[in-house]
């Protein structure tokens, strides 16, 4: 049946209710289902995010054949052997050295664990370390009756669970694989189709949110990943110059933990203990105000400006989204807190800021017109003929 001229085309209310819940209940059993691998969509969303320049020259170089499936193949590879070569030369490093540790245990039962000599020369806490070093681990009696109270079913439970969580990690990250494929695939379509979704839900407001996020992910991972990894280049020169044992490792372990904000002053403090403790109080001088340089100019200037300038985050902003997104969510909440706290200040400025309205026309009555209009909208004097 037609509908009237005059009847309201508007959808009916108990519809737009019922299409409401209906969409409610789907989205909430959708996460519910997928709630245990929304990391590994987040991590995958992420290398997406920031690997797609990458994969768009990759795609420029590619024959057209293999637009689709060849360079998605070979960045997804790429990603999963970054991750899992390090892991695997780890676990044969550890398999290889295993016989080690079963001859420190065997020894340490019947004479002790010696003290190293270098902790005893420690500044401020190598004494009283020293002493409570003697007390308990050069015991014999307290090593053996430490060790005899470890359970062996307990231990074998324990590598159990840590087996089973490993496998489960394990699942994940191939999981985050797979998903990564098919987004470096599929991603410009996903990106017109979530770009409509967006215009329709949210205006053109919701595509600037989204820019001001994807931004603040490519800051994060240049500020903290690339950053860091500076960081442990320069300061692994600065233990080889000044002789540390093993300076490569040791400055490794710097790019690491400078990932996490004023995470690799634990690691350059440390390593000067060690020389202070070898009386090398030069060398220990210079680890510890090569660090706190390096740290000063990469926390307080290079990364805010990184991180911030690409989203328009103040500092303060950066700061507590990483902080905060550390706390909340592990490592996944370094570079999910700052882009959540990009779109929370674009939500601000879109809220406070003044709209750039168009110029309103002037008034009829202002216009110099030789005749005003009249409400039919024909001058006044007339119609010819």
């Amino acid at each position: 049946m037609d509908r009237e001229p005059g009847a309201s085309s508007h959808t009916p209310l108990p519809q737009v209710i019922a299409r409401l819940a209906l969409t409610t209940a789907l989205v909430a059993a959708g996460i519910w289902i997928l709630w245990d691998f929304i990391p590994a969509l987040v991590w995958a969303a992420i290398f997406a995010i920031v690997l797609w320049p990458l994969r768009r020259r990759l795609v420029q170089v590619l024959p057209a054949r293999g637009e689709r499936e060849l360079a998605p193949l070979l960045l997804v590879v790429a990603v999963g052997l970054i991750f899992i070569l390090p892991l695997v030369l780890l676990g044969f490093a550890l398999a290889r050295e295993g016989h080690v540790v079963v001859h420190f245990v065997g020894h340490a039962r019947g004479n002790g664990v010696p003290l190293p000599e270098w902790i005893a020369r420690l500044p401020l806490v190598g004494a009283p370390l020293a002493g409570w070093w003697q007390d308990n681990l050069s015991n014999p009696g307290v090593v053996q009756d430490l060790l005899g109270r470890l359970n062996p079913k307990l231990l074998a439970e324990s590598a159990r669970h840590f087996g089973a969580e490993i496998v489960h990690r394990l699942v994940l990250f191939s999981f985050t694989l797979l998903t990564l494929f098919f987004l470096f695939r599929d991603g410009d379509r996903l990106a017109a189709q979530a770009r409509i979704l967006g215009d329709r839900l949210f205006g053109h407001h919701g595509e600037r949110i989204a820019f001001q996020m994807i931004a603040a992910v490519h800051g994060t991972v240049t500020g903290l990943v690339l950053v860091g990894l500076a960081e442990g280049v320069v300061l692994g020169f600065v233990y080889l110059a000044v002789g540390l044992p093993d300076p490569a490792s040791v400055g490794a372990l710097t790019g690491v933990a400078a990932v996490i904000p004023f995470g690799s002053p634990a690691v350059f403090c440390l390593a000067a203990l060690y020389l202070a403790a070898q009386d090398n109080m030069g060398a220990a001088i210079i680890v510890l105000a090569s660090g706190s340089f390096v740290v000063f100019i990469a926390d307080h200037l290079v990364r805010p400006a990184l991180i911030g300038g690409a989203a328009r985050l103040p500092f303060l902003w950066v700061l507590l989204g990483i902080l905060g997104g550390l706390e909340a969510l592990g490592i996944l909440g370094l570079f999910v807190g700052p882009a959540i706290m990009a779109a929370l200040l674009a939500l601000w400025r879109e809220g406070t800021e003044h709209p750039r309205r168009p110029v309103p026309a002037r008034p009829a009555a202002t216009r110099p017109a030789a005749a005003p209009p009249q409400p039919n909208g024909r001058r006044t004097g007339g119609r010819k003929g």
